[in-house]
């Protein structure tokens, strides 16, 4: 066989090989494979073949696992909560800044806007790319007793934080409170058991880390939205087809209503004695603490500043009339 009859048998070989690569997306869920963001997820691997993509999916019960193994090369992809995924990509890691969004349309304009093929270069940071974004809904305050629902009275209680995560703890601190780390999978266990007084996570962790237990009849959820919290699919592109981000991100922005809607359903089935509307005065008072905190942590570099301000175009589009609107420190 002569020199070119060789390159055609060895393209020929590799092409077949690339072909039948599986690619393995580790997914997080604290209820492993019979929750909610795995089976997201394994609608998303049926779609993906018209993509190109052979998704194998492996249940992650530990986000930092997962995150772990994506980082290692042993997983081709992952899904993980938004704040996690800051840490490897600050740009739509930051979309979950603290109350940078702030109602349901908002919601929709930044996530729609995650999928569109001018933020192609920012879904992609040194051997990763960002393929999906989608809502886990908002973050709340949960308090163990109702009683705590001034500036003064947060600023005495203990509030769980994420031990990777610097922005609660620096948040939790401008309101002169004490913050307390721990991982993810301790939030539960810990605000069930009272070592911490307040824990800020949306409705979708209330069922599974069985967060009632620790609410008892004093507890309440304090209607007042801290974050977006957000899922967050990376890949290792040199893993997948061409194009296939696009592509993917396109098809998560397709199922938006789907997702909202899961969200919203898993937000009322939580019993109404459960929530409460903070008093309006804590209410101002902690959206000024949190911005001032928002701008700080951008100055810091730890929210992407093209981000933020993306998230402030978006906030002032749908209420022009707001104080902040008319400055330019955002």
């Amino acid at each position: 066989m002569n020199s070119k009859g060789k390159l055609i048998v060895a393209a020929t070989l590799t092409a077949l090989a690339s072909s039948s690569y599986a690619q393995t997306i580790c997914v997080f869920d604290p209820l492993g494979s019979q929750g909610d963001n795995y089976s997201l997820m394994q609608d998303y691997a049926v779609a993906a073949k018209q993509w190109g993509g052979d998704i194998k999916l492996k249940p992650y019960a530990d986000e930092k696992l997962a995150t772990n193994d994506f980082k290692s090369g042993k997983c081709d992809g992952t899904a993980i909560t938004g704040i996690r995924a800051r840490l490897i990509n600050d740009f739509v890691g930051t979309i979950s800044a603290v109350q940078g969004i702030m109602t349901t349309e908002q919601s929709k304009t930044i996530l729609a806007l995650a999928g569109n093929p001018k933020l192609a270069l920012d879904m992609k940071v040194k051997d990763t790319e960002v393929v999906g974004v989608t809502s886990l809904g908002f973050a709340y305050l949960m308090v163990r007793d109702r009683k705590n629902n001034s500036i003064d009275d947060l600023a005495k209680i203990r509030t769980g934080t994420l031990s990777y995560d610097k922005v609660q703890e620096i948040v939790v601190e401008k309101f002169g409170g004490k913050a307390v780390p721990m991982e993810l999978s301790e939030v539960g266990a810990k605000f069930n058991s009272g070592q911490v007084d307040m824990i800020i996570v949306p409705p979708v962790a209330f069922k599974p880390m069985e967060l009632y237990k620790g609410m008892g009849t004093q507890g309440v959820i304090w209607k007042f939205p801290l974050a977006l919290t957000t899922l967050v699919v990376l890949t290792h592109p040199d893993k997948f087809p061409e194009g296939y981000g696009q592509s993917s991100r396109t098809w998560f922005v397709g199922q938006l209503s789907r997702q909202m809607g899961a969200m919203n359903k898993i937000e009322k089935s939580i019993d109404a004695k459960y929530w409460a509307t903070l008093p309006p005065l804590a209410a101002q008072g902690n959206i000024r603490i949190i911005r001032e905190a928002r701008m700080s942590l951008t100055r810091e570099g730890i929210y992407n500043k093209k981000m933020i301000g993306i998230l402030k175009k978006i906030r002032c589009l749908q209420d022009p009339a707001t104080y902040e609107c008319p400055s330019k420190d955002e």
